[in-house]
């Protein structure tokens, strides 16, 4: 018997929740693209489109020095632009007066262009949770969910205008992939949430000056597989992580980059010098349903991709975190919760946290959360085994602002065709 095995004997007696039922996965109300093999499309390159402006968000310290000459100011203009953009939250000229009044909105134009449009927010009662759908340049539609909690503030961002990765149980992934975001569009998110939270449009605290807060938590878990959009995200994070004015002053440990499983990616991660979070969307822990529910299990199996997120560990010291969506009767049998446990426990103790979800579920869909007693079953298992696991808090959900809930719907094409 193994450690992992005498540690889950003991305890009480469980509830039996290992019973023969298996749902299979399949896509609801929509075709999912197959390749000429009938397997599930994947879509690693981003369509060719028309790409967005040149932003200063985009550009390195010294890049933005040169924009700035090239646009007839010195230099030292650069600067002022990044403590506007990056401390005051502001792309608007008309507040930015330590700039020559004569070439301010030329400067601003060149530097500050305009990358989201506002389409739709949606508020829980409370506020605390605000969805945004912003429409980019080209009409392409994403959206990101900004959440107080206590003791921080979590924006969950896009990094791609739809996703590639063909997972049935996603809606974002419904369409495939319409373009990569840049990396001032994915900071530009952070910027509009900033700006908001300083003005008091964030409910969740009673309090008269919001101006000293923040987004102090971002997760890369809104539109799209961060690591297949992999230079533009790292971008982004660098930008991030710098020091204001030249970025936004952030903790690299208060952002999370989390992928389905693309290997090579996340070994080159863990090569980049930045402790960011890393987290896993495993969602089975063997190959015959992960092939199934995350296609691109078909190039990476789950061992493969385990011993990735273990080397990511090893190398960072940052403890890795796995997330689970609990589907009823899919992935969420006990035996599923202690194979899960036992590959996890072979790689080592200590360098995994584990976060099962409850599923976002949709009337009389065959993607629905497991029920209270099974969840707690599969959470204790893992916990028994030695895993720390702790079940995610379901926040947006009311405003399908929730996990694998972000999708460009016909109803906001048409709210984003006519602001157009």
């Amino acid at each position: 018997m193994t450690e992992s095995s005498r540690i889950r004997s003991t305890g009480p007696a469980r509830p039996k929740t290992d019973a023969a039922t298996q749902v299979r996965p399949r896509t609801e109300g929509w075709t999912q693209k197959k390749d000429e093999s009938g397997r599930p499309l994947l879509q690693f390159a981003s369509p060719k489109r028309g790409k967005p402006p040149v932003h200063l968000a985009d550009l390195t310290v010294e890049e933005r020095i040169e924009k700035v000459k090239e646009l007839g100011l010195p230099g030292f203009r650069a600067k002022q632009l990044s403590t506007h953009y990056f401390t005051h939250y502001t792309s608007d000229p008309a507040e930015m007066t330590d700039l020559p009044a004569a070439q301010r909105e030329e400067l601003v134009a060149g530097m500050l262009p305009p990358l989201l449009t506002e389409v739709r927010r949606l508020e829980t009662d409370k506020g605390d949770t605000i969805k945004f759908l912003w429409r980019l340049h080209d009409g392409a539609l994403v959206e990101s969910v900004l959440m107080r909690y206590p003791g921080r503030i979590t924006l969950c961002v896009s990094s791609q205008a739809g996703c590639g990765m063909n997972c049935p149980f996603c809606a974002t992934g419904q369409a495939g992939l319409t373009r990569n975001m840049s990396s001032a569009e994915i900071i530009e998110q952070i910027v509009r949430a900033n700006r908001l939270i300083a003005e008091g449009g964030l409910g969740g605290k009673k309090a008269d000056d919001h101006s000293m807060e923040r987004v102090s938590n971002i997760v890369f878990m809104g539109m799209g597989e961060p690591l297949a959009n992999y230079k533009r995200v790292m971008d982004a994070v660098r930008t991030m992580v710098a020091e204001q004015p030249h970025g936004l002053g952030m903790s690299a440990r208060g952002i999370t980059v989390s992928t389905v499983g693309l290997v090579p990616a996340i070994r080159k991660l863990a090569d980049e010098g930045i402790p960011v979070t890393f987290a896993l969307s495993l969602h089975a822990p063997d190959d015959h349903l992960r092939d199934e529910l995350i296609p691109v299990n078909s190039k990476w199996k789950v061992d493969e991709a385990l011993d990735a997120a273990y080397g990511y560990y090893e190398k960072t010291g940052r403890r890795v975190s796995i997330e689970y969506a609990l589907i009823k009767d899919m992935n969420d049998h006990g035996w599923r919760a202690d194979l899960l446990a036992e590959k996890l426990n072979a790689r080592g103790r200590g360098w995994v946290h584990v976060n099962p979800i409850p599923l976002n579920p949709t009337p009389e869909s065959v993607w629905t959360a497991s029920t209270r007693e099974v969840t707690n079953e599969f959470v204790r298992r893992l916990n028994d085994a030695g895993v720390p696991t702790t079940l995610r808090d379901t926040r947006g959900k009311e405003i399908d602002g929730a996990c694998g809930q972000l999708v460009a719907t016909t109803e906001d094409e048409a709210a984003s065709a006519a602001m157009a």
